[in-house]
């Protein structure tokens, strides 16, 4: 697991640290602030790869990143590196490094990384590849490295799985069961051809009492798909792996995921990351040490989704935030706010009203109205406009109606019969 990130003059601030939970660690901010510039970064601490661009200094001041990763019964030990301008590089010690785990990035381009200690770590092996990295026509069609296919692809793979009736469908059936929201339950259905003319069968879904072939579901669906298929691969690819050196599996798991809430109907929002764990254990076959998991999101309704679980002593929340023209990072401030609403206006998300922007106004204009102010906005500058607007943006049963009828029903009356 990652312990920390110390980062200076890398990215939007010259000095940021960042302390990541063991369990779950809850990015939120605001657009442009590196959120996901975390997640790269953390992704090559764990793997010592690039899961996509090179992190490069903002300045021409030394740059460096120090972290710790933290083995099975092995002390995070401490590791710096410094930029090295003349050919853009991090370099490394050259020392064994600490073990984390299975590695398995979830991107928000719809590709995904993997890391799998048996086949990517600290091989003598010249044509061993660092890590998997799937852009995202190849999650579905395959991944080959230097002329060699790696992966099949999720289609390919679903078939010979379910036909071959091999333990990976059973797991694929399994963790989909446990990804799905319990309203709309996703099971397999038998493999058909699709399309005129092709030479194979492609895999389907039974969404209620139709089947849908999965190169047709929606991006949503398809998204929880992706990442079901690739727990299953990295899982079962690094049982195989293992077993090919002799060596004992690993069972840990690091999970980075970006923007989960992406293409997902809210009821999906709310389940994607408490079902995230269930399905780590449904692969390990029994509850185990959780894994490390690292989400950057937008979604009060994701946040929300983890209150039932959310332990301060495992997990914490992140938040980014630009202070003085540079980002700065508050951790150890999470409070349970019950629902999205309360979320959306609560400091992590920072909206002033949980409502449309002109609405925001109109009723930020009444409070104002209220208090006595005398500066208000144009085109809401009386009693009589707000109302008006009020009454244009705002359902009968509003919350805010009673107050504001109320406080100007009493200042508008007669002195002595308020």
């Amino acid at each position: 697991m990652l312990k920390y990130l110390h980062l200076k003059n890398v990215g939007l601030a010259p000095d940021v640290k960042v302390e990541w939970a063991e369990r779950l660690s809850l990015i939120a901010g605001d657009n442009g602030l590196g959120k996901s510039f975390l997640l790269d970064l953390a992704w090559w601490a764990l793997t010592r790869t690039w899961a996509g661009s090179v992190a490069l200094p903002m300045t021409t001041k030394k740059a460096s990143i120090d972290y710790a990763v933290k083995g099975k019964g092995v002390a995070a030990k401490p590791i710096t590196s410094e930029f090295h301008r003349p050919d853009a590089s991090w370099p490394l010690p050259q020392a064994r490094p600490v073990m984390p785990g299975i590695v398995v990035y979830i991107r928000i381009d719809g590709g995904f990384s993997v890391w799998d200690p048996a086949r990517n770590y600290w091989r003598t092996d010249p044509a061993r590849p660092a890590a998997y990295h799937f852009k995202a026509d190849e999650v579905w069609n395959g991944l080959d490295i230097n002329g060699q296919r790696v992966c099949e692809g999720l289609e390919r793979d679903w078939v010979n799985w379910q036909e071959g009736r091999k333990p990976q469908f059973q797991a694929l059936e399994s963790v989909l069961r446990v990804m799905s929201p319990v309203q709309e339950p996703l099971r397999a259905g038998q493999p058909q051809r699709v399309f005129i003319g092709e030479g194979r069968d492609r895999p389907t879904l039974l969404v209620g009492n139709q089947t849908v072939p999965v190169a047709l579901a929606s991006a949503g669906v398809r998204r929880i798909l992706a990442l079901v298929y690739f727990l299953v691969w990295a899982w079962h690819e690094h049982a195989v792996a293992a077993k090919l050196l002799g060596k004992k599996p690993e069972n840990r798991f690091v999970i980075l995921f970006d923007e989960p809430e992406t293409h997902l109907h809210p009821r999906w929002q709310r389940t994607v990351l408490p079902s995230l764990f269930k399905a780590v254990d449904e692969l390990r076959g029994k509850a185990g040490t959780p894994p490390q998991v690292m989400v950057a999101t937008h979604s009060p309704l994701v946040a929300a989704s983890v209150e039932p679980i959310f332990d301060a002593a495992l997990d914490d929340l992140i938040h980014l935030s630009l202070k003085n023209g540079a980002v700065a990072i508050d951790q150890g401030g999470w409070a349970t706010q019950g629902d999205a609403t309360n979320w959306l206006v609560s400091e992590t998300f920072g909206l002033e009203q949980a409502r449309s922007k002109e609405a925001e106004e109109a009723i930020e204009a009444a409070e104002a109205l209220m208090r006595g102010e005398k500066n208000l906005p144009a085109g809401l500058a009386t009693k009589t406009a707000i109302h008006a607007r009020l009454q244009k943006l705002l359902p009968a049963g509003d919350m805010f109606w009673p107050r504001w009828i109320v406080t100007t029903q009493r200042k508008d009356a007669p002195k002595g019969k308020a």
